[in-house]
């Protein structure tokens, strides 16, 4: 195409998802510096924002997960306002929210939100690969009283229902996985990746 850019401007957000240990905030880095009209924002790091710098396993510990769903659903809200050019690395439970009872259930208002000025992008991967990525990682707060595994096996179809597209990461570096979601958000919004290359 004659006169493209290598930095095509960016008509929608594109929206990471998947669970702990994933990649989405490496891969989100990466794809930052790929297009200057990106402007990354992480919720996690928002929602400790908002709550005057704790992290996040202090604000779990003092408010519970329904507090942090609570802070979590608000900085979404704000965040997926923005009608083009926001990439937004999702905290793995974004897809949930809490019922009365604090069991989890799938967060469709999140998930609307996300998609109305969003591209999502499931970024899947094994549960052993996960298990192994997260394992006692002080910066991870304890997901309950449940395993790991029960609490990704049950989330599963919740990121599948919420996104556009599912890459299935298998063993491509972070990298490849990069280019490989630029691509699919690039045909997306009508640009030919081949164009804007380099």
């Amino acid at each position: 195409m004659a006169g493209s850019s290598t930095h095509p401007d960016l008509p929608r957000n594109l929206v990471l998802i998947g669970g702990r240990g994933c990649g989405k905030s490496s891969i989100a880095k990466r794809l930052a510096r790929s297009n200057r009209h990106f402007q990354l924002f992480s919720l996690d790091a928002l929602v400790r924002y908002e709550a005057g710098g704790a992290s996040i396993p202090e604000l779990v510990e003092r408010e519970g997960w329904a507090g942090f769903r609570a802070r979590e659903r608000e900085v979404v809200r704000k965040v997926a306002a923005l009608e083009g050019g926001a990439l937004i690395d999702c905290g793995g439970g974004v897809v949930v929210e809490l019922d009365d009872e604090g069991r989890e259930r799938f967060n469709a208002a999140n998930v609307a939100d996300l998609r109305r000025h969003g591209f999502v992008v499931y970024l899947q991967r094994p549960l052993d690969y996960l298990e192994a990525r997260v394992g006692t990682d002080p910066n991870r707060p304890a997901l309950g009283r449940e395993t790991f595994r029960a609490v990704m096996e049950r989330r599963e179809p919740w990121y599948r229902q919420a996104a556009h597209r599912v890459i299935d990461c298998g063993g491509e570096t972070k990298g490849v996985l990069a280019d490989r979601t630029l691509e699919a958000f690039y045909a997306e919004i009508g640009i030919d990746p081949s164009e804007v290359a380099g």
